[in-house]
This record gives structure tokens, sequence and C-alpha cells, in this order.
């Protein structure tokens, strides 16, 4: 095992009905003015908005709307709200939403005090060096955001999909309340728990050090999420199921599956940035793509992690077995395997690769997934 620094900050109020502690939390940070981040008008169409701006109000904090921000959120959005904050001079950005909103926000707080353009702390041409305090009422699980320090944003005109991340970027305080994700559609829930999947399995396979505590950690979160995403299909008000679901999420990307672990990477995700990027798929259903071919190709460079997953995961013996039966998971409960299913052709590889160099440099990876490799994990996602 690795020597480590944990370092989590943000709190986390979990249960029923915490949102509307949301003016208290705010007001013990002696914050008066807030930027409220949200997505599609569902928040106000279900009651919710009503109660944030009434416990708003309640603990005197002015508040500034800014809804209207998409899945695989975009840059220009952002920089709409870096103005807006600026503008009405908020001291905090408040993300009523899932993990689109909340990486929006996380953006729109560093950037608002950095003097250059936000996309400057994404491609490094810019430190964060100080960000508004960010806060989350959380509507959706999957992305984990509401407990680590990372943002991804689209830059629509470069097609490029990436991210920042800094001490000053957590959440201060972020309400998972389940019961809020009862209303999240089938296709989102499945894509959700791909997402979680994707989280927990990059450092599992890739790590050159991983512990075994670790590994059952990451093996406890994927067999949750896969339990309770299949009850939740048959059950959708399924609360306490809802609960394990969301709290898995947060575990799988909150560094504690990490601690310890030394050598990982982010092929998954590097890869998928670039299906949504150009094709604004959603980005867990490019992930549950991307996750077999990749799975298929890695496979023989970490043998016996792959076959503790068939192992653990699924009683089966072979990594094959285990890549199988994840695959055919994902079939089940209906998130995409196959490029096809995305809309996406052999004639566009091209692109993607063109895309994936870029990609391939930011986070790191660009010796071992050279053009010929990402050309052989793309046409086994066909």
């Amino acid at each position: 095992m690795e020597n480590f620094s944990f370092y989590n900050p943000t709190k986390v109020e979990f249960g029923k009905d915490k949102e509307q502690l949301i003016g208290e939390i705010l007001a013990a940070h002696g914050i008066k003015k807030v930027l409220l981040t949200y997505g599609s008008e569902r928040i106000k169409n279900d009651g919710l908005f009503a109660t944030i701006a009434q416990s708003l109000r309640e603990s005197g904090i002015a508040f500034v709307e800014c809804g209207g921000i998409v899945s695989n959120p975009v840059l220009s959005k952002v920089r709409e709200a870096i103005v807006m904050a600026r503008e009405q001079q908020v001291q905090a950005v408040l993300s009523v939403g899932g993990g689109s909103v909340l990486d929006s926000a996380k953006a729109i707080a560093a950037g608002t005090p950095y003097q250059g353009d936000v996309w400057d702390l994404f491609i490094g041409k810019g430190e964060i060096e100080t960000a508004l305090p960010v806060f989350a009422v959380l509507t959706l699980a999957a992305t984990g955001s509401e407990m680590n320090a990372g943002a991804v944003v689209t830059n629509e005109t470069t097609k490029e999909k990436f991210a920042i991340k800094s001490v000053h970027t957590f959440p201060k305080v972020s309400i998972v309340n389940p019961a809020l994700m009862q209303t999240v559609s089938r296709d989102y829930l499945v894509y959700s728990a791909a997402d979680i999947i994707a989280h927990s399995i990059e450092g599992y396979f890739t790590a050159s050090v991983q512990p075994k505590i670790q590994s059952r950690l990451v093996e406890s979160v994927i067999t949750t999420v896969m339990e309770t995403t299949d009850a939740l299909l048959r059950n959708p008000g399924d609360y306490d199921a809802r609960a394990e679901f969301a709290w898995a999420a947060t575990l799988a990307l909150n560094g504690i599956t990490f601690a310890g672990t030394a050598g990982f990477s982010y092929p998954n995700h590097m890869i998928e940035h670039s299906l949504s990027a150009l094709f604004n798929v959603p980005h867990g259903a490019g992930l549950s793509v991307v996750m077999p071919a990749w799975m298929k190709w890695y496979h023989g460079r970490n043998k016996p992690q792959f076959e503790r997953f068939a192992q653990q995961i699924f009683g089966l013996s072979t990594a094959d077995e285990g890549i199988a039966a994840l695959e055919k998971w994902f079939d089940k409960v209906g998130t995409p395997t196959r490029l096809s299913q995305l809309g996406i052709t052999e004639a566009e590889l091209p692109a993607i690769l063109d895309n994936l160099r870029g990609n391939a440099q930011w986070f790191g990876l660009a010796g071992t997934y050279t053009p010929e490799v990402l050309t052989d994990i793309l046409k086994r996602a066909l």
C-alpha cells in the first residue's frame, strides 16, 4: 500500500427533507447573496425550486437565478454565468440539479474571481488560486461531483471536453436527498449506473499498486450499484435502494477508493469525452459502450485483477467471462454497448480519433493510447 494523504473537506447532509436546510447552511457560512444554478424547469414544476427559494428567503439570503444548464455542460453557459455572478456580486454558487449543474457551478465559482477567460483554467494557461464557495442540492446521483473537486465542461467551439480540479472547488456542503431522485428517467438511471461503474473500474484495473482493501471497496460499490439498479427498475419508488445507489455514487469518486493506490489512469473517460464532445451522447451511455470494448483490449495487461472482477462480481472464473457478464448486464438494463446504438458509424471513427489526440495528451496517455490502439478499441465497440 502506498503512502497517501487523504483530504475531503465537503460536508454531506444526507436524507429526506435535508434540502430545507439550505438557507441555514448558507447563512452559517456568512453568505448573503448566491447565484442559484439549475438545469431544466423541472425543479420549478415539481416544487423543489419553491422549497429552496423559501429556505433562502427565511434565512435572509438573496438569490440570482441561472437556469438552462444542459447535460454535458458547455463553456458558453459557464461564461454567461460568470458575467452574471460578477455583475450581481454574488458571494457563492448554489447548484440545484445533477452533476452537470454542479460541474458548471464549480467552473463558475473558479472563473468568477479569475482575471482571464475561464477556459484558461481547463487548458493549463491559468491556475485556480481562489473560488467562490460552492453548495449543492443533488437531484441525480452519478458523477460523484457532490464530494469531489473536479468539474468537466465542453468547449463547443473546439469540441474539447476537459476538466478542472482544485482544493478550492470542493463543495462546502452537499445535500443528498434520495427522495429528490425518484423522478429520474429510466434511461438516466441506467446511464448513471454505468457512470458509477466506470468511476470504480478505472483505478481498479489500471493501478500499478492496488491494495486488496481498495479492491474490496470498489467491488462493494459495483455490486451495490447493480443490485440497486435492478431494484429501482422493478420499483422506482424504493427509497432504500435509491439511497444506497446515491451513496455508492458518492463513494465511487470522493477519493476514498483511491487511497493507497498508485499508477492509475482514466482511459475510459478519455475515450468517452470525445464521444460526448462530438456527438453530445449522454456521458453514462457513452461509457457503457466504451467500457466492454476497452476491457477486451486491456485485460491481458492485468489478468489477475480481471479474474478477480469476474469472481467477486459475477461468481465466474475467467477475465473473458467477467467482461461478457458486465456487457450482458448493461444490455439487460438497457444502457448501450455499441457505438451504433448511439448513432455513431465506422465512417465517423477518423473524426473521433482526431479529437482523441488532444484528449490523450490532456490525460497524459498519448504514449499508450496511440491512434492504432484507439482504433482497435473503437472497432471493438462498433
